[in-house]
């Protein structure tokens, strides 16, 4: 009961408005989840398909995990390009319109593969197949080269990036800069999305599927965006004022200038945030302690899930079902931030059981499972919600400890934030990470496959060994001492690190304020000269007038 009470006070400390716009801001974000889960899923499913029906019609060895790693990580990438078109527009527009225009953008993106495979004599699944599917015959599918699915799903990354940009800091618009808010919403949003994500991963295994096939499954998905954006429109301005601009009304930039502007802020910020947190003790444990374990995470569900679905059960479709598990484990992890938010004040104690329940992998290479038993998919789904559950836990207080410890921080550069900084170098360090690895150790499995006889019983149990097992327990490791780096962290629940305590609205770059206590081993710059984009308009009132500009 004493979590409970403590979770009713949690949300008493919303204000009515913060409570309306994050109530709107879940129902969209639910409906969203629910179609993301079905197009990426189908996209992933379709296209491991798709490349072992042509190594099998064509009688070349199979190249599919190589390039399967090539269109996530370029769908991926192709999100930080995303993020770099929307910068201009969110400094023009109230950000739940630019997040609601984004999402109907993403939903038309969906749309794309759709067409191309309709219009190049793709069905949807014979009925005949879907109680009893022949092995390795997808001949319903579009007649169109496979490599055309990179190229539409880099298209698709674009809008998805566009998207998962603002709902990054849509919170901080919504709540401000209190750490325990962040914390509250970030936990109570992430519940409801992976309730959804959980849901939509095993339906979409378990019926869309098998129903419609790879190939039409994601049809849901355009609809349940249109609809995602008609709600996001409703959610309240959040304090947004046009920011005003310093050049005459014929000298204002064209919307692709601003967009080119911010691909060279996008560079410099990655500059800006590795100096950031390669300098500064208080910082640098954020390189392994969020990119590297986000990476893990992302490998484990676009990867690892994946291979072992298609090589050892016989249906990629499964996968979605071991991700689904992964879901579950989010939600729970989420809610356990939630519920212990004052016993727990720091990401420390969860991102040290993330570094160790990644080390369950190690089952995965000895695993010898019976090949088109779904039942061996749940399996791994229920070792795979550990895994996630501490993930989730350290991302949900992680975030909300970046959010409002680099918002108190100020940037030696007057072009980019220290959050919006830190954040490009961190994400675009996993991007990297992800297309790189996610390619070669494809082109690895894929070779081992080969070499142990492809499609007349190869196996990849061996390659496992090495990109499951021994990748994970060097992440662990590298996690695991990360959390002992800040000062204070040591204990086992420290309640404080660095010396900052983060409990207390703080608005940042406010016009004319005292100097700012220097941060230890980070230089810190005051220009007291330039208009706070958290001043009122006569500078008297603290308010936050974009935040979502920051991270741009």
């Amino acid at each position: 009961m004493g979590y409970l009470a403590e979770l009713k006070d949690g949300l008493r400390a919303f204000t009515p408005q913060e409570r309306r716009n994050i109530a709107i801001y879940i129902a969209g974000i639910m409906i969203y989840k629910f179609g993301l889960e079905a197009f990426n899923g189908s996209v992933v499913a379709l296209a491991t398909n798709r490349y072992d029906y042509e190594a099998i019609q064509s009688g070349r060895p199979s190249r599919t995990f190589e390039r399967v790693g090539l269109l996530t990580g370029l769908n991926q990438a192709c999100q930080c390009i995303g993020s770099i078109l929307i910068g201009p527009l969110v400094k023009r527009y109230p950000t739940k319109n630019v997040l609601a225009c984004a999402v109907l953008v993403f939903g038309l993106c969906s749309a794309l593969l759709l067409i191309i495979d309709a219009a190049t004599g793709g069905t949807f699944m014979p009925v005949a197949y879907r109680e009893n599917h022949p092995e390795n015959d997808w001949s319903y599918y579009g007649k169109y080269n496979t490599d055309a699915m990179i190229p539409v799903y880099c298209i698709s990354g674009i809008a998805y990036g566009m998207v998962e940009l603002i709902r990054r800091v849509i919170p901080r618009d919504i709540v401000g800069g209190h750490v325990q808010k962040l914390r509250k919403m970030d936990s109570i949003v992430h519940i409801f999305y992976e309730f959804t994500g959980t849901a939509g991963a095993f339906v979409t295994a378990l019926v869309i599927i098998p129903q419609l096939g790879n190939n039409k499954a994601f049809i849901v998905t355009p609809v349940c965006f249109s609809f995602c954006a008609i709600i996001w429109f409703f959610i309240s301005e959040l304090d947004f004022k046009r920011q005003r601009s310093s050049l005459h009304q014929h000298e204002k930039p064209a919307y692709w200038k601003a967009a080119f502007r911010g691909l060279f802020l996008f560079g410099e910020s990655i500059w800006v945030g590795a100096r950031i947190l390669f300098t500064s003790r208080k910082f640098i444990w954020l390189v392994p302690g969020y990119a590297v374990a986000l990476y893990a995470h992302r490998y484990l569900e676009n990867g690892i899930a994946p291979q072992v679905a298609r090589r050892y059960l016989g249906h990629s479709a499964w996968s979605q079902i071991m991700v689904g598990g992964s879901n579950l484990g989010e939600l729970l992890g989420a809610l356990a931030v939630l519920l212990l938010t004052n016993t727990i004040q720091t990401p420390m104690p969860w991102l040290r059981l993330d570094a160790i329940m990644l080390l369950i992998v190690w089952y995965i290479p000895f695993w010898r499972p019976p090949v088109d038993d779904v039942a061996q998919a749940w399996i791994v789904a229920a070792t795979f919600a550990p895994i996630a559950f501490g993930w989730a836990a350290g991302d949900v207080s992680l975030a909300a400890y970046i959010q409002a410890s680099l918002s108190r921080l100020e940037s030696k550069n007057k072009n980019v934030s220290a959050l919006g900084a830190v954040m490009a170098f961190l994400y675009s360090f996993y991007i990297v990470t992800y297309a790189i690895s996610g390619t070669l150790l494809g082109r690895y499995l894929d070779g081992v496959y080969n070499e142990s006889g492809g499609t007349n019983g190869g196996t990849i149990h061996e390659a496992l060994l090495f990109t499951a097992g021994m990748q994970m327990t060097i992440i662990s490791v590298l996690v695991f001492v990360a959390t002992f780096v800040p000062k204070g962290a040591l204990a086992f629940n420290p309640k404080m690190i660095s010396d900052e305590k983060l409990d207390e609205d703080e608005p940042v770059e406010l016009e004319g304020r005292k100097e700012q206590e220097e941060v230890t081993d980070v230089a810190v710059f005051k220009e007291q000269s330039k208009k706070s984009y958290c001043t009122s308009d006569d500078g008297s009132e603290p308010h936050v007038e974009k935040k979502a500009s920051e991270i741009i």
